[in-house]
This record gives C-alpha cells, structure tokens and sequence, in this order.
C-alpha cells in the first residue's frame, strides 16, 4: 500500500512521515533536500535554476514511486509526484520564473511518466496558513529557505486549494496544521491517526 503526505513548504511533511512510519511500522520514503544539488541555487536564483529543480524533483519522485510500486511493505511517502507538476512548476511558470519552453518540456515528460504509475492509495493532505508555515520554517532553521517570500508561499497555498479540490486519482484527506499540531501533541497525533484509520477502514470495505 501507498500513503503519500501532500502539503506546502513547512506544513510538517517529513514530521508526519515518521510519526506514521512508527506508528503503523511503515516504511519511509523522504523527499531529498539536504543532498539536493539544485535547492540552494533556486533559492539564489529561482529563475535561472528552476527548470533543472523540477525536473530533479520529478526524477526523484518517479524512481520513488517504481520502489514502491516493486516493494512488498507499506510506504508513507514525504510530498507526491502530483505537487510538483500542478504546483510547484505552474507557479514558476506563472510568476515568470520558468519560460513556457521549459514548462511544456517539463510537463510534457510528468504526463508520461504519470501513465506508467499509480496514484497513491491515500493522500493526507496538509492544510496550512501562511503564519503557520512560516513559524514552521523558521523554527526548523534551514538556512536556504530563510529568503522565501511570503506572497511566494501564498500562491502555493492557492494552488494547493484549487489542486485538492480537483483531485479525482484517488482518495484525499484533509488535516488542518493550524488547528493540529500533531509534532508536539499526542492527543492531536491520535486525531490523524484516527482519521487515517477511518480512510484505511475504507479502503479495505
């Protein structure tokens, strides 16, 4: 089975994937960002260096997906292959931080690599204001997300809505950051917990 934790910048992604993975004895796969060649690049210049990180993330993404897809255990996935090419790219896309060549390039090559896939069984889908990712980014003190813009933020937020409310590959909860914070209470753990296992329950019906 295949669980994939979708959401924004510092919505708490890589937190959740380990809670889960020892909770239910899951196996972790975790999106690549200290050994990412293109990440503090970006950061400098998200213009020049913007096509070269989605096409690394969307690489990534896939072979993770081919492990999972060719393995035996249950995985909880940190960020999907979806997020990447209708977020992330579209909106460098759309802020004029990647030209249409590379963008159509690009999603020309997430269109055939999403026929040789599957989407996830479960998506949980963390819902964060911008106050709440920020706090979060900035309590986890990476040095190269320090110049993140906040309008930069809210167009992902944005697209995130319009993303999930389209979302028809397969099933997606939701679990509001702002109102859960499941990194430092176990009684908020236990309310995901509890609203995975419902979705998982229905899974299995």
């Amino acid at each position: 089975m295949h669980i994939a934790i979708a959401g924004n910048i510092g919505s708490g992604k890589t937190t959740l994937t380990s809670l889960l993975a020892k909770h239910y004895k899951w196996h972790a796969h975790y999106e690549d960002a200290d050994d990412n060649p293109y990440l503090n690049d970006f950061y400098e210049d998200m213009q020049r260096w913007s096509f070269n990180l989605q096409v690394y993330f969307l690489n990534n993404r896939f072979s993770q997906i081919l492990d999972i897809r060719k393995g035996k255990h249950t995985v909880v996935q940190d960020r999907t292959i979806y997020e990447d090419a209708y977020i992330f790219a579209p909106n460098l896309h759309a802020m004029g931080l990647m030209t249409s060549r590379d963008y159509d390039n690009y999603f020309s090559l997430f269109k055939l690599m999403e026929s040789l896939i599957k989407a996830p069984d479960l998506i949980i889908y963390l819902r964060a204001s911008v106050p709440t990712l920020v706090k979060q980014i900035q309590k986890r003190g990476r040095d190269y997300e320090n110049s993140i813009r906040l309008d930069y933020l809210k167009r992902l937020n944005e697209r995130y809505e319009a993303w999930h409310s389209s979302y028809e590959a397969g099933k997606i909860v939701v679990v509001d950051v702002d109102d859960i914070n499941f990194s430092e209470s176990k009684e908020d753990l236990g309310k995901v917990i509890r609203i995975i296992d419902a979705e998982l329950n229905g899974l299995f019906k």
